[in-house]
């Protein structure tokens, strides 16, 4: 990071993270960024914890819950009190809190990576999603419906017993939080409150992989496209992960992109089924997913492209180098009272 001194010669941005409490790598990264645009970057975070790791990187702000009715008159408050231009945000239910902000709240002050419209909402829930991606004719796993029974109360068609095992999914959440794997009709037909999940085929010889991508938010143009396989995942965050040469898989993050219009900083999620010789779209996070850092460290400096479209410039399309592997380890932060 720079010093104190030298960034004072430089004209200030500031830059507001939503639920960034753990994003240290990438509060440098945009440090860097700004720093090599002629720019001091002023970073906050706004948290419900002031102790939290992004501390050592970024000023934290102690605000509201997402679904606080105080919310937006409280973020408005951070942005004018602090000047922020740009507002990122790092968890799901921050994503349309970020982009209600910019289009309800604070229009034409504040510059959000994200999409528009009511897609951060379908992309929340998975079986909205599933819907948008067929609709859309993007080859995606095969999901089994609820279906009317008796006095119009929910039940489920058992599926035939060669398409087990299947995976169930709970239709809103994430860091796979609350997944089952069911193995027979019984414990299907034993799942509690089976209406609250999509269920899906499920793919046990697979390959992971995410795709960091960049998508214009001004002119659509993708400027970052870079799939990486997931080596090592725990909490649904890539611990290992290295960028590769896959492409069936840009070619379907692509096909993705065009089709569903997206925008933003974007991490889509596909799957290989080593059995059947198949990609298929998994899912899509409309923000930066932790392991974005390893596409950063591959030349695609996505916080650079979103600066620069906050400060009203069309930045050229960047190349990732492939196969730069990352491992990531957690590091305490030390916090007297």
């Amino acid at each position: 990071m720079q010093s104190d001194k030298s960034k004072q010669n430089q004209p200030r941005i500031g830059i507001l993270f939503l639920g960034g409490a753990k994003r240290v790598s990438m509060a440098r990264f945009f440090d860097k960024a700004a720093s090599e645009l002629g720019y001091s970057a002023e970073i906050y975070s706004y948290e419900l914890d002031r102790h939290v790791p992004i501390a050592i990187a970024a000023k934290v702000i102690v605000g509201k819950k997402w679904s606080d009715p105080g919310l937006y008159q409280d973020l408005e408050q951070v942005v004018e009190k602090h000047d922020i231009s740009v507002v990122v945000p790092f968890v799901d239910p921050a994503i349309e809190v970020a982009q209600n902000l910019v289009d309800k709240v604070l229009p034409k002050q504040i510059f959000v990576p994200g999409c528009q419209g009511d897609i951060n909402h379908d992309l929340y829930y998975k079986d909205r999603a599933q819907l948008r991606f067929q609709s859309a004719q993007i080859p995606v796993p095969k999901a089994y419906e609820l279906v009317k029974g008796l006095n119009a109360e929910l039940s489920f068609e058992i599926p035939p017993i060669e398409a087990f095992p299947l995976i169930a999914k709970p239709k809103a959440g994430s860091a796979s939080k609350g997944i089952h794997i069911i193995d027979t009709p019984e414990q299907l037909k034993a799942l509690s409150r089976i209406e609250d999940y999509i269920i899906q085929e499920y793919i046990a010889d697979r390959e992971e992989y995410s795709v960091d991508c960049y998508i214009s938010v001004r002119t659509g143009q993708p400027l970052a496209i870079v799939p990486r396989k997931r080596i090592e995942v725990s909490g649904g965050e890539a611990m290992r992960t290295e960028t590769v040469i896959a492409p069936e898989v840009y070619d379907l993050a692509k096909l993705t992109i065009e089709r569903l219009q997206l925008r933003g900083a974007i991490t889509i999620q596909i799957l290989y089924d080593r059995k059947r010789n198949r990609y298929l779209l998994m899912e899509i996070n409309p923000r930066l997913g932790g392991g974005a850092v390893c596409s950063v460290l591959a030349g695609a400096d996505i916080p650079k492209l979103i600066l620069l479209e906050g400060l009203g410039q069309s930045p050229a399309p960047l190349c990732y180098r492939p196969y730069t592997k990352i491992a990531r380890y957690p590091q305490e932060v030390v916090f007297y009272n």
